[in-house]
């Protein structure tokens, strides 16, 4: 009853022609008892007064959050995107949905009440509290101020009644004009200009209020949905597919999880799927290829009861972030093919995108589409060899899950992974030169992912003095026989292996070591293991447990190369009393795409790692710019640029800086003849 009673006043507020710059958000409902909570999903009453099928929710309220120093998450991501659709005459065409807040027992779906509290607070810090907290925020890529909490709310709230409407049959299609965006928002923590997961968190009342159970979220936004996947990872109810530049885990947001091998846990297994661009500049041919090749295929064997885009127009041409190139009709065509999805439920909901011509225009092509209008015609386009290998491993990778789905599978009965026979050439290498032997590792799930990939010398538990390196195994070079084929010229191709003079630094020098190479083998398809990430963070941590803390060594050594530093930071927050007992020098080698990783949480691990680090860049890297602020250098202790952008070479470069770093270090630490 209260349900509909409200329904009814929403009904009643849009006959009367609200403008929705002037919309007051204040009109929402009270919770719904616990005896409401399956509403049915026949039309509400009062839904269909308007005629309309298609709806929109924006507020300029939404406008409160922003910067007063500016920032690409700029207010006029969403004002811009309304005008488009004004201009065009497409709000006539469409019913204004009323705005209102998330509701706590809405949000707690999805998010901790901890979360829930912290974005509350924002809304009460004063003006001194803001600017002390403000590193801290830009370490979570956001920005806060007093109206934060407010759009928020109204963000996640919008989505949710974009959802509803569409759920309940009210509307046939609906567009969430809406910001703070939300797909990086975790269940325990905003980041990457996003408080609240709004898709996340609509699905789930989606689930919770009507009969809709099955739901399709498709993320096209540039970036990974870290957030959104961690929500569904474990839950076969949702399919959670995104098309993401990725660059190896270098590209925001990061690490491993939005790999092509990152495809959920437990009995979400093969319900995330991942498609991974390699590289920057992926355009309408690359997108489109990967809609019809895999995306598309595993949608309609899924069946979705409700689609739901987490539409981040950061891909498009024009956007400086995203430096791909997709354009309005490229969105347009996509959205048409998952309008034919789940008898044509949809929901457009906005994420990223930060060029205001682009998002605009990307967003008036979008809107065009679930208004009835056919996509413009592209003309004849061929996808990228870069594309077209992704999408075949993404294919082959979800293959074991998903029938329709068929990369010539039977490939695998004759074949050899070249990572692994990369891993197996490492190996013998090290047994061969070094005499280093494999480390045993006792838990099923880290065997199964790095088993061979760990490494040590014989003295591990002798030596006073350990290296630790974490790293991913090296470089392939290749020569082709013919560019138009893409044969290898196998007699003229190799392997470049950086690591190879930096083990033999190490032995000359009488030190143990610890090679842990991180990238992981495949999921299989009875694999039951964590993410990719966590599985790695556990490994180090495994290793710090019951090797080096059995060990004779008194003065340990951590080098992390590229997004092995991650891990290494990982490690000093979890076991930091332990590791500044012991660990006398910390090295980053970090190219481009990372950014140096410090301590986030405790000031005296902060001091500490600003004391015993070393840190290796490229003369060229953006943390060396004009826009870094000069406190987040002073994070860490030597910041050493290298003329070299190249990362293999970068590594040879600063090889007698790190040794003399490391022997200035071991010279205040003498070891000790007993322990």
């Amino acid at each position: 009853m209260a349900g509909e009673m409200n329904a009814s006043l929403l009904g009643a507020s849009m006959e009367m022609n609200v403008d929705p710059q002037q919309a007051t958000s204040s009109m929402s409902a009270r919770p719904l008892p616990p005896t409401v909570l399956r509403a049915s999903s026949v039309p509400l009453q009062g839904s269909q007064t308007s005629g309309f099928t298609v709806g929109y929710v924006y507020s300029s309220e939404m406008t409160s959050h922003f910067s007063p120093q500016g920032h690409p998450e700029q207010p006029e991501r969403i004002s811009r995107i309304y005008q488009a659709l004004v201009g065009t005459r497409c709000t006539k065409k469409m019913e204004w949905l009323p705005i209102r807040p998330v509701r706590k027992e809405e949000a707690l779906l999805v998010h901790s009440e901890d979360h829930w509290d912290k974005v509350q607070a924002i809304q009460y810090m004063t003006d001194q509290q803001r600017v002390d907290s403000e590193t801290y925020y830009e370490s979570l890529s956001l920005y806060v101020m007093q109206g934060t909490t407010r759009a928020a709310l109204l963000s996640c709230g919008g989505v949710i009644e974009a959802c509803l409407a569409v759920a309940r049959n009210k509307l046939q299609k609906s567009f969430a004009i809406v910001r703070p965006p939300g797909h990086h928002a975790e269940p325990d923590e905003h980041m990457g200009f996003c408080f609240f997961n709004n898709v996340a968190v609509a699905a789930r009342v989606v689930q919770q209020v009507t009969d809709i159970k099955k739901i399709m979220i498709l993320d096209w936004d540039v970036h990974h949905g870290n957030g959104t996947q961690r929500a569904f990872n474990d839950d076969p109810s949702v399919l959670y597919v995104s098309i993401h530049r990725y660059e190896q885990g270098t590209f925001y947001p990061c690490g491993p999880f939005g790999g092509l091998q990152s495809c959920g846990e437990g009995k979400g297994l093969g319900y995330s799927v991942n498609v991974p661009w390699p590289e920057k500049g992926m355009g309408d041919a690359d997108y489109l290829h990967a809609f019809q090749k895999v995306i598309m295929p595993i949608a309609l064997e899924f069946s979705p009861e409700l689609v739901i885009i987490s539409a981040g127009f950061d891909a498009a041409a024009g956007d400086d972030l995203g430096e791909c190139f997709v354009t309005p009709a490229g969105y347009a065509h996509m959205t048409h093919m998952l309008s034919g999805l789940a008898g044509g439920r949809l929901v457009v909901a906005l994420e990223g995108g930060y060029n205001l011509d682009s998002i605009s225009n990307s967003a008036l092509a979008v809107t065009k589409v679930i208004l009835g209008e056919a996509p413009e015609q592209l003309p004849p386009m061929t996808a990228s060899e870069t594309a077209s290998e992704t999408v075949w491993l993404v294919a082959k990778q979800h293959s074991t899950w998903w029938k329709s789905l068929d990369p010539k599978a039977w490939l695998e009965d004759i074949s050899f992974s070249i990572p692994e026979i990369l891993k197996a050439h490492r190996q013998h290498y090290l047994y061969t030169q070094h005499d280093m032997m494999q480390v045993p590792l006792i838990s099923p799930e880290l065997e199964q992912r790095f088993s061979t990939q760990i490494m040590c010398t014989a003295d591990i538990f002798e030596n006073p003095t350990l290296v630790i390196f974490i790293h991913e195994f090296g470089n392939l070079r290749l020569e082709l026989q013919s560019s138009a084929t893409c044969d290898v010229e196998l007699e003229r191709s190799y392997l470049i292996d950086f690591s190879k003079q930096l083990v033999a630094w190490v032995r000359k020098e009488g030190y143990s070591l610890l090679d842990a190479n991180l990238f992981p083998k495949p999921v299989t398809s009875v694999h039951r293991g964590k993410a990719v990430d966590d599985s790695a963070k556990d490994i180090v941590t495994y290793l710090w447990d019951n090797y080096v803390q059995l060990s004779s060594a008194q003065r340990v050594i951590i080098i992390g190369h590229g997004p092995g530093s991650h891990f290494v930071m990982d490690l000093l927050e979890r076991r930091s009393i332990s590791v500044m007992k012991s660990v006398k020098a910390i090295v980053q080698i970090v190219g481009h795409p990372n950014v140096p990783a410090v301590p986030k949480y405790s000031d005296d691990l902060t001091e500490w790692y600003r004391k015993h680090s070393f840190v290796v860049v490229p003369s060229t890297h953006r943390i060396l710019g004009p826009e870094i602020k000069p406190r987040d250098l002073r994070r860490h202790g030597e910041l050493v640029p290298i003329d070299e952008s190249q990362p293999v070479k970068l590594v040879l470069r600063a090889l007698p800086g790190i040794s003399q770093f490391v022997t200035q270090q071991l010279d205040l630490y003498p070891a000790q003849t007993t322990r």
